[in-house]
């Protein structure tokens, strides 16, 4: 058998192996791109965590510093007597201690001021129907004409 004979018009394809080559490269390019695109966001989330850590670390050593101070104030001979004489109610070999104790309070009762009742003249008092009525309508009742 004999090859194929090729055709006098139409063009040999040469590229074939340069496109595999340049596809390879683009392919491997695009993977180095991704990891170091990874990589980046990485990095970020770790100088943020270590900014983070170092305001961390900082307000810690504030705190160990005021409490070093502190300790170092309530370790001193002072700090111990006055808190021996104050809270804890204690005297030196010399000193009596007195403690104050209050006394029964009694209440005192207070005087109730008088007040005196008006004084409704009989012949104005009226019926209780009339009280009622004024109440309900605020107008005087009708007259009646044979009175009370």
């Amino acid at each position: 058998m004999s090859t194929p004979a090729r055709r006098p018009g139409l063009p040999r394809p040469q590229g074939s192996n340069l496109q595999i080559v340049f596809g390879a490269i683009l392919a491997i390019s695009l993977l180095l791109a991704i990891n170091f695109s990874g990589r980046i966001a990485a990095g970020q989330r770790i100088s943020t965590d270590r900014d983070n850590m170092l305001r961390s670390i900082s307000t810690l050593q504030a705190q160990a510093t005021a409490l070093q101070s502190q300790l170092y104030d309530v370790s001193s001979d002072a700090f111990i007597e006055q808190w021996a004489r104050g809270e804890g109610k204690m005297v030196k070999g010399d000193e009596v201690l007195v403690v104050p104790v209050p006394g029964p309070m009694t209440p005192q009762p207070s005087p109730t001021p008088f007040v005196a009742a008006p004084q409704v003249a009989s012949s104005q008092q009226s019926q209780n129907w009339q009280l009622w009525w004024q109440l309900f309508f605020d107008s005087p009742p009708p007259a009646q004409g044979s009175g009370q």
